[in-house]
């Protein structure tokens, strides 16, 4: 689709009078962001003789929603350029430091945006409350001190997401009767307590172990005309699991709750806890029924199954996953993979390791640091220098 685009683009460029209307390229920056193509969307804005700040902003856009936090950095000191950044342009660049968890130039920027006069907005206090939340241990007396500050000052009410944020940051550290607070504010100020309120409120109570105030909460969202969403599910199968209450875990998975299943992220988290538990066979049978409960195993999946065989030493098995991820275009984390050639070759399977390499060499997957234990395990054996003899042949390939 890009290619035929571009020359469409290219052809309005040069065979007419006129330039390419900037409504237009701010449809094709936002184009190239969903694809996941920073650079070609920055082109696009250098391509604009005059760009305004609108575009400027949809440019920053693109680049937050591709992860380039790099062009970022090049491209504040071209902020002034403009008359003025707006609300939309800070708000984006907090966003950016959020993500990074650069809590110093998220507040040199709000205290930028308010020097310039602009007014901050909903979305940059709730920006600014979610990175101080990351870390409610050292940040949160702080979180609060910016809602009020919100409130009194800039006369801003507080929406869901502040509260979700304080809420989840609260549950961390055990001041329960703050969430309740918290709750309770949200009800006097008329905002509606929705899946993910509730959903924050369980999930804090239960992992705090309040589990009887956690159902309690889940019994009022019920009564209350909120249904249950995925997410709910997938809170309640990590409590049944963290106290090893499998069946009642197997249960959410095959009946759900009110008509709503748990998505692949339930199922990940029970693969996950079976293999802490031991339970590899019940894992690895629960993963292979995945696609006929209509759940496609995700490349957690595949990472969470393979990390787990490797714990209960099962080599053979994960080296059957490993092939299938590789075939899927998926890979192990490279901490993993490492650590299983080491203990492939402790075992003193060869020819499952040759097989593992093969693959991983076939799907163009064999990373530096797997290659490096590799030499290093050859090098610290004499007996590994006849068997990997065949190992020439995927070094010259």
């Amino acid at each position: 689709m890009f290619p035929q685009m571009e020359q469409l683009l290219n052809q309005l460029h040069t065979q007419t009078r006129f330039p390419t209307p900037e409504p237009l390229l701010r449809h094709v920056i936002a184009a190239y962001a969903r694809a996941g193509l920073p650079s070609r969307a920055l082109r696009t804005f250098l391509s604009i003789p005059s760009p305004s700040l609108r575009s400027f902003n949809s440019l920053l856009h693109a680049l937050l929603s591709c992860r380039d936090f790099a062009s970022f950095t090049r491209l504040l000191p071209h902020l002034p350029r403009f008359r003025g950044p707006d609300a939309c342009s800070y708000n984006i660049l907090i966003h950016a430091c959020s993500l990074t968890d650069d809590r110093d130039r998220a507040w040199k920027l709000f205290n930028e945006m308010r020097r310039r006069g602009v007014r901050p907005n909903q979305i940059t206090f709730g920006t600014l409350i979610n990175l101080l939340c990351k870390s409610p241990q050292l940040h949160l007396p702080k979180a609060f001190k910016v809602k009020e500050e919100m409130e009194r000052v800039f006369k801003i009410k507080p929406n869901a997401f502040v509260y979700t944020n304080l809420i989840k940051a609260v549950c961390e550290v055990g001041d329960f009767d703050s969430a309740v607070r918290l709750k309770d504010q949200m009800v006097r100020n008329s905002l509606k307590l929705d899946a993910v309120v509730y959903n924050t409120l369980v999930s804090g109570f239960l992992k705090g172990g309040k589990k009887d105030i956690g159902f309690r909460v889940l019994e009022e969202m019920k009564s209350g005309g909120v249904k249950p969403d995925s997410v709910t599910c997938n809170v309640l199968i990590g409590e049944f699991c963290r106290e090893g209450k499998f069946e009642e875990a197997y249960r959410v998975l095959d009946d759900g709750l009110e008509g709503v299943k748990p998505d692949v992220f339930g199922y990940n988290v029970v693969i996950g806890w079976l293999c802490k538990e031991g339970k590899w066979r019940e894992a690895d049978d629960l993963f292979r029924d995945m696609p006929r409960r209509q759940c496609v195993p995700d490349v957690v999946t595949y990472r969470t199954l393979f990390d787990g065989l490797c714990r209960c030493m099962q080599f053979e098995e994960a080296g059957l996953v490993l092939e299938e991820m590789i075939f899927k275009g998926y890979v192990p984390r490279s901490s993993s993979l490492n650590e299983f050639v080491g203990m492939v070759c402790k075992e003193g399977d060869f020819e499952l390791l040759g097989k593992v390499f093969s693959g991983l060499v076939g799907g163009r997957f064999c990373c530096e640091d797997v290659w490096k234990t590799l030499v290093l395990l050859v090098c610290q054996s004499e007996k590994l220098l006849g068997d990997f003899e065949p190992f020439n042949e995927l070094v010259l390939a």
